[in-house]
């Protein structure tokens, strides 16, 4: 599929939630939170969900974004995929 046409799928710009996942450490949340406020500025506490596995262990942080363009939302996810503190990122 040609940018063109991923830039189709989303009508810009919009609400868009970015899910990651990591395990249940300080260090995880401030690095989530942290790469999305480079590309999309300041997160308001309420655009910031978790959930906490069955036994504790892992994380599940969403932040909804005032995403921009589709290269805004790559670079995001680029950078999420990169961080060692990040283990999935939906």
């Amino acid at each position: 599929m040609s940018e063109a046409q991923d830039e189709k799928l989303l009508q810009f710009p919009c609400d868009f939630p970015i899910k990651m996942m990591g395990r249940d450490q300080p260090e995880f949340r401030k690095a989530a939170v942290a790469l999305v406020e480079q590309h999309a500025g300041e997160i308001p506490h309420e655009a910031i969900r978790t959930a906490s596995s069955r036994k504790g262990n892992f994380l599940s942080i969403t932040i909804t974004i005032n995403a921009k363009n589709q290269k805004q939302l790559d670079d995001i996810y680029h950078d999420l995929s990169e961080h060692d503190e990040i283990l999935v990122v939906l």
